[in-house]
């Protein structure tokens, strides 16, 4: 019996010890700080590169058709073929246009004879007028069917479309289509707060995705006046030269505008914390002993830095490491 109580008691005094342990463990981690690193950020003189993204456009865009049906006697060019302006491209049936000519030729001869008898007043000024005024209706009629029986390129493009063969009857959609692609254009959405930056003739940068790293040049062609109330921004036209014709409409394109300098602090990426479940940004500020939880707005990411707008100002002492471990107002041990 003697024996049961001294192991009894044994085991009460090994839990005592083991309970004391662990409490003891408690108090000590609730006494240390978690440590973490912290860098001094400074504002410097931030280019302010703004990348827009675009689809190219071509700089017109022309469709050839005639304005009244008729059969389609032959067409001159194919999808891709690049032309002219003024080039003959489609060739309609001149059956009507040969019927008006021979009209506008009878009708030209008649009125020779009477401006002949009208300037020795054989004929009267009414019968002069009358007659003018139907040689001028066939010359109108005789210009409006040949201009729908071969139809000319109105610029240099290149054809992107065509709808029929020769031989087939017009029936409405366009016979051809024809882009001109030297230049071509661009609209971006610039923000309301870049509207007094924007200028004509500024240049702005422009990479084609096809074209991989390959820059090219483009200018500001068009500021639109005004302000969309929804997106707060406003759309503006950069034109590319593209005078080797490589550039073609459709291609993604990413437009770069370059609107100065300004002073803001720069922060290492690994300061920056993206809150769960918002696009929100956080730096852990240290102070005093203590981080507070400031939101940020990030600008450009420069290399293994960002740009921030607000949240943070120069000189301040920002977390580098353990942001995990921390939350806004907690002590913390700065270690090196």
């Amino acid at each position: 019996m003697k024996k049961t109580t001294v192991i009894l008691l044994s085991f009460v005094v090994l839990l005592a010890s083991c309970g004391r342990t662990s409490k003891d463990k408690q108090q000590t981690a609730a006494t240390d700080n978690i440590k973490v690193r912290v860098q001094q950020v400074t504002a410097q003189d931030v280019e302010q590169l703004y990348v827009y993204t675009a689809i190219v456009q071509a700089e017109a865009v022309n469709n050839i058709a005639p304005t009244i049906a008729g059969r389609i006697d032959q067409i001159f060019v194919e999808v891709g073929d690049f032309v002219q302006k003024g080039q003959k491209l489609v060739q309609m049936d001149a059956s009507n246009l040969t019927q008006a000519k021979t009209q506008l030729d009878n009708l030209q001869l008649t009125f020779n004879r009477i401006d002949g008898l009208y300037k020795v007043g054989g004929v009267s000024k009414a019968d002069w007028d009358a007659q003018k005024t139907a040689l001028d209706v066939a010359k109108t009629s005789y210009e409006n069917l040949l201009e729908n029986t071969q139809l000319l390129s109105p610029l240099d493009g290149v054809i992107t479309m065509r709808n029929y063969d020769s031989g087939d009857i017009y029936t409405g959609n366009p016979v051809l289509q024809v882009q001109q692609i030297k230049p071509v254009k661009m609209n971006i959405n610039v923000s309301e707060k870049q509207y007094t930056q924007v200028k004509k003739g500024q240049t702005a940068k422009v990479k084609i995705d096809v074209f991989e790293d390959e820059e090219f040049t483009g200018k500001v062609n068009l500021i639109y006046p005004t302000i969309d109330s929804r997106t707060h921004t406003f759309p503006v036209e950069i034109t590319l030269p593209n005078a080797n014709q490589k550039v073609r409409p459709g291609m993604y394109a990413r437009v770069t505008m370059n609107f100065g300098t300004a002073k803001h602090v720069v922060v290492p990426d690994v300061a920056i914390v993206k809150q769960q479940g918002s696009g929100d940004r956080y730096v852990y500020v240290y102070k005093d002993g203590v981080v507070s939880y400031n939101k940020v707005e990030i600008g450009r990411r420069m290399d293994n830095k960002y740009e921030l707008i607000s949240g943070v100002e120069d000189g301040d002492l920002v977390v580098i490491t353990s942001q995990s471990k921390l939350n806004n107002g907690m002590k913390v041990e700065v270690v090196e």
